[in-house]
């Protein structure tokens, strides 16, 4: 049986974090489907559709790896329709732990059959978030190790756009 994961998120940005992960599940799956989802919490600066472009363009050295966009089905429900048998998730510190473990759980009432893999980040990005990346863009901060180059560039035409 082939190994199809599931990366979810929102991304919004795509940071470093995010593809050390991708990367890494690259190698343990036979294919990586980074879900590009809606999350209602979140204020987002790209649209699904400017989200799935950029990250398309940071991803294009795997050659296992699809970006896909989707905004309105369960995790389970589309991981089920896209053939994955598994969920990558990417865990920081105990906090994401107990937050991921949560959701975990409930996926699996919902579908039994669907495996949550963790993948421990690595330490040079642990303290970045997509929320901490945006906020110090805005306000002038230099974040270019923690991005890939084309979301970089991307935040910083959305930060100049933004202030006009």
């Amino acid at each position: 049986m082939k190994k199809i994961a599931l990366f979810p998120g929102s991304f919004d940005p795509f940071t470093m974090g995010h593809l050390d992960t991708v990367e890494r599940g690259a190698r343990i799956f036979d294919e990586v489907i980074l879900g590009v989802f809606v999350n209602t919490g979140k204020k987002n600066w790209f649209t699904p559709s400017e989200r799935q472009e950029l990250i398309k363009a940071s991803v294009a050295h795997l050659p296992n790896v699809r970006v896909e966009a989707q905004t309105s089905e369960l995790t389970v429900d589309y991981a089920k329709k896209m053939g994955a048998n598994f969920l990558l998730r990417g865990i920081r510190s105990m906090k994401d732990y107990e937050y991921e473990k949560d959701i975990m759980a409930m996926n699996r009432h919902l579908d039994q059959e669907l495996e949550t893999v963790f993948l421990l980040a690595n330490p040079q990005y642990a303290h970045i978030s997509s929320s901490l990346l945006k906020e110090v863009v805005l306000f002038g901060g230099d974040v270019a190790e923690y991005l890939p180059e084309p979301i970089y560039q991307a935040m910083l035409r959305k930060r100049d756009s933004l202030e006009k």
